[in-house]
């Protein structure tokens, strides 16, 4: 169950799902961007993580790639991985993630990420970014996944 307080036209809720909940566990994570959630193709992908959330991330054990999302007949995983640089801050609160050729809209992308979840149990809230081609080098929002991590 979700609840905000203040649900404002501002936040757009993006669907995700995780292998293991639990804290300490270790889990992959699949960051879902479906068709209806961009407008336009991406060159970069950034996904912001609240510094709260204290884990390690190897950029190694990150990808982008074209999802098959889950349901009652087969589980979510990635179907293709897109070749892509992926840049990981110091201090663990952001992903980049440089597509080699701009994502073009129409199909389902995710980021697939495995890692150990932070041993505080508690709701993170990652947001995603994408700069689309073009002259001017601004990211837009395109969404956040509210993460569960179970005590």
């Amino acid at each position: 169950m979700e609840f905000r307080w203040d649900s404002s036209k501002d936040y757009r809720k993006l669907y995700y799902f995780m292998t293991d909940t639990q804290k300490l566990k270790r889990a992959e994570y699949y960051l879902i961007l479906k068709p209806k959630d961009r407008k336009t193709a991406f060159i970069k992908l950034s996904v912001g993580i609240p510094k709260s959330f204290d884990v390690e991330i190897n950029p190694k054990y990150v990808e982008l790639c074209y999802m098959k999302e889950g349901g009652m007949l087969g589980r979510t995983k990635c179907q293709t991985t897109i070749p892509a640089k992926v840049e990981v801050s110091p201090d663990n609160t952001a992903i980049d993630i440089y597509p080699d050729t701009p994502v073009p809209v129409g199909q389902t992308v995710g980021v697939y990420i495995n890692l150990f979840n932070p041993f505080n149990a508690g709701m993170y809230q990652f947001n995603a970014l994408a700069q689309a081609p073009g002259d001017v080098p601004v990211s837009g929002y395109l969404g956040s996944w509210l993460i569960q991590v179970d005590p």
